[in-house]
């Protein structure tokens, strides 16, 4: 197939297959893996489509995608439920709100985009465990998860490149 023609939107491709690919790199870099005396960084791959899901096109499933996923990462990390539901939530709305002014913006405008998106679900995601636990998380830490999350938009832009065009009702 020529790498023009836009793909059909399949809820299976679209949803399924980065939340799978989502939860199995959450899975490996959460291993107790210590390269140099340091840990592998756990970087949230969930970022990556609730951002790219919200610039593809309006739906209600990716929503549900997001709470399964951020729900798998609360349990996975130990969090409190609904945690990183919440985050990838706070994330994906304002995309979702904006997307008709960040379409046709350039690689290194979304790359911003991005990362402002990736900033308030860090924020948000702080404040929630504060309010939780009643102390402050480390800025240290959260600063380098998300430098490492940021720096996987390549990814978001593939997705977004991929299933941009499926849908020929929003042409």
């Amino acid at each position: 197939m020529p790498a023009n023609v836009a793909r059909q939107l399949n809820p299976v491709r679209w949803l399924g297959g980065p939340m799978l690919l989502c939860a199995l790199a959450t899975l490996v870099l959460t291993a107790p893996i210590r390269v140099g005396g340091l840990q592998l960084p756990e970087p949230v791959f969930a970022l990556v489509p609730a951002f790219a899901w919200a610039m593809i096109r309006p739906s209600i499933l990716p929503p549900f995608a997001l709470l399964l996923l951020g729900l798998y990462m609360d349990v996975l990390w130990g969090g409190p439920t609904g945690l990183w539901p919440a985050c990838l939530l706070a994330a994906y709305a304002p995309v979702l709100l904006l997307r008709n002014i960040l379409a046709g913006q350039s690689f290194i405008i979304m790359w911003v985009w991005y990362a402002a998106a990736c900033a308030l679900a860090f924020g948000f995601g702080a404040y929630l465990l504060v309010l939780d636990s009643g102390a402050m998380p480390s800025l240290v830490a959260v600063g380098w998860q998300f430098l490492v999350t940021a720096a996987l938009y390549p990814l978001a832009h593939t997705l977004i490149e991929r299933y941009e065009d499926a849908d020929v009702r929003f042409r």
